[in-house]
């Protein structure tokens, strides 16, 4: 991650999010709210979605992120995020959105992960929630930031806010999952949050 005396700034009044996902795009709409930016998506321009071929979240963030503003000609921001189980030697991991399947179906997901803490009788259902941000330039320059958040899995899921895995997670230090959070709660401590939050320091200072 750039140091904030190092990141370069983002001037401009657009900024396009590198995301089909329609729940990340609300949340990341929500985050950036306060800045004066017109923000659109990906999916409202037409943009295919790149092929994630990394190995980590920051380099599939920098696939996304580069290939947005490349084809949008403006600065881009993509996360890339997923939930990280210890018990599961880290799966679903950078494999979040794909135990999903082709449907996007995470009650298929949380169902898939629960299933593979009770083949293996795990008694350790800690995990943590990963978040890494890019914003990208369409000269090639980025900048990365790296948010996450612990806490346990829970069963059943619980909640009908957020998305993905939410239902199933409960952060340190609560007893409620995500899922049945505020949303503006939520923002607050997610590792989205956390990652935002370096972002903005770094590249949103005195807009």
């Amino acid at each position: 991650m750039a140091a904030a005396r190092d990141a370069r700034r983002l001037t401009g009044t657009t900024l396009v999010l590198a995301t089909h996902n329609p729940g990340k795009v609300r949340e990341i709409q929500e985050l950036l709210a306060p800045f004066a930016l017109t923000v659109t998506s990906v999916g409202d321009l037409g943009l295919p979605e790149p092929d994630e071929t990394a190995t980590t979240f920051e380099g599939n963030a920098h696939i996304k992120a580069l290939a947005a503003a490349t084809a949008s000609g403006k600065p881009a921001l993509a996360d890339d995020s997923g939930l990280v189980v210890d018990a599961l030697d880290g799966d679903p991991g950078i494999y979040s959105a794909r135990w999903a399947g082709p449907k996007k179906d995470f009650v298929l997901a949380m169902s898939k992960v629960e299933d593979a803490l009770q083949a293996k009788r795990a008694q350790d259902r800690r995990a943590h929630f990963v978040a890494a941000l890019a914003l990208g330039w369409p000269d090639g320059h980025l900048e990365t930031f790296v948010g996450r958040v612990y806490g346990t899995l829970v069963w059943p899921p619980r909640g009908n806010h957020g998305f993905g895995y939410d239902p199933m997670f409960v952060p340190d230090g609560h007893t409620q999952t995500f899922g049945e959070f505020d949303p503006a709660y939520k923002h607050s401590i997610s590792h989205r949050a956390d990652a935002f939050r370096q972002l903005v320091a770094s590249c949103f200072a005195n807009r």
